[in-house]
C-alpha cells in the first residue's frame, strides 16, 4: 500500500490538525516540556520527529482531569488524537486537534469544558486500551480511500474539474457511508472541497492584466 498520508503532512515546528486528515493517531508521550507564551505546554511522543503537540487551553484541562497537573508523570502514558473539523479560528473553520481516549481511564469520562465565554459544552475521553486501538487504526479500511480523495480534492486545477470529483458517483457514495458511521472524516472532505472551491473562485475573479506595454 502506497502511504499518501505521508505526502500531505504540513511544513511545520508542531503538530497540525491537518496532519490527522488520514485519521486519528494514538501517541505514547515522551517528554512534556515548556512551551511559549502563546503555547504554553509541548508534548513530545515517540515518532514525533520534532513536532510536538501543542494542546489547546480545553485540551490541557482534559489532561489535568485524567492524568493531574504535574506533566513529568506523563512519560510513557498514550493518548488518542484526532482532528476535529468544527474548531473555529476568527470565526472560520480551520479545525483542531482533540484527544478522544487515553490510558489510566477505566470508562468514560465526560467533563464540561469552555466552548466560548459564558459557554460550556458536554466532552467525553474514553478509556485506551493501546494494543487494541493500534490494531484498530493498522486495520482501519477507510485510511487509503480518505487519503486518496483528500489529495485530488485539494489539487483540483478547475473549479469544472473540482465538480466532477465532487459529483463522482463512488466520492458520494463514500460520504454517506461515513456519515453512517458517524465518521467526521467525511465532513472534513466536503470542507476540502469546499475550500478548494473558494480558493479557485477567487483566482478565477480576479481581472486579467491586458493592459499593452509600453
Amino acid at each position: 500500500m502506497v502511504d499518501l498520508s505521508r505526502t500531505i503532512i504540513a511544513k511545520s515546528d508542531q503538530l497540525n490538525a491537518d496532519d490527522l486528515l488520514g485519521g486519528p493517531i494514538t501517541v505514547k508521550v515522551q517528554a512534556v516540556k515548556e512551551g511559549n507564551s502563546d503555547q504554553p505546554v509541548a508534548i513530545l511522543y515517540e515518532g514525533c520527529n520534532g513536532k510536538p503537540f501543542y494542546p489547546c487551553k480545553s485540551m490541557r484541562r482534559v489532561l489535568v482531569n485524567v492524568w493531574g497537573k504535574n506533566g513529568t508523570d506523563y512519560a510513557g502514558k498514550s493518548m488518542t488524537l484526532y482532528r476535529d473539523p468544527n474548531v473555529k479560528f476568527g470565526g472560520i473553520m480551520v479545525g483542531g486537534i482533540r484527544i478522544s481516549h487515553m490510558t489510566g481511564l477505566e470508562k468514560d469520562m465526560p467533563m464540561a469544558l469552555q466552548v466560548t465565554k459564558g459557554s460550556k459544552k458536554l466532552f467525553t475521553v474514553k478509556p485506551l486500551r493501546v494494543q487494541q486501538e493500534q490494531q484498530v487504526a493498522q486495520q482501519d479500511p477507510w485510511a487509503p480511500w480518505v487519503q486518496k480523495w483528500v489529495k485530488a480534492l485539494s489539487e483540483a486545477p478547475t473549479l469544472e474539474s473540482l465538480e466532477i470529483l465532487t459529483s463522482n458517483a463512488k466520492y458520494r457514495d463514500g460520504l454517506e457511508k461515513l456519515k453512517g458511521r458517524n465518521d467526521a472524516r467525511g465532513q472534513e472532505l466536503q470542507a476540502i472541497a469546499s475550500k478548494r472551491a473558494a480558493e479557485l473562485s477567487e483566482v478565477a475573479a480576479q481581472p486579467e492584466d491586458d493592459m499593452v506595454p509600453a
